[in-house]
């Protein structure tokens, strides 16, 4: 059985990039020994795209509502890329204090987590079909 995901972000300043993490974002973390700090996530999802490489990847924060969590963000000093509006949401990138970047956007597609939200398990697997749960026993 799958238990969660494990995300890695290569930094060329992992401790300023962990630090902000643990303070700025103030997210909740396990010690791994020697200070390797190991954060919890806010719900996740995956999606795959195509493209002509494999092995790439990105991550974005999700949030409910950019402007306002950009405005609560910058108050701490955070800084952030442009705005823009895609068919699937309205991004912007967070700037990590290591020089690399963290994608945050409001979604304008359905989420797999959240308040009332049920995601669905299983697929009828044809192209561009609906998945269709099923129950549990």
């Amino acid at each position: 059985m799958l238990t969660g995901a494990h995300v890695v972000i290569y930094s060329k300043d992992a401790d300023a990039d962990r630090a902000f993490f643990r303070d700025v974002l103030g997210f909740r973390f396990v010690d791994a020994g020697h200070g390797w700090l190991i954060f919890a996530l806010p719900g996740a999802e995956a999606a795959f795209h195509p493209h002509d490489e494999n092995n790439k990847h990105e991550m974005y924060f999700v949030c409910d509502d950019l402007k306002a969590q950009m405005a609560s963000l910058g108050k701490k000093g955070v800084r952030f890329g442009e705005i823009a509006e895609e068919q699937w949401g309205t991004r912007t990138a967070i700037s990590l204090p290591g020089g690399g970047e963290i994608g945050l956007y409001e979604p304008k597609h359905p989420l797999t987590f959240g308040k009332g939200i049920k995601a669905r398990k299983g697929s009828t697997g044809g192209k561009g079909s609906k998945a269709r749960g099923r129950k549990k026993r």
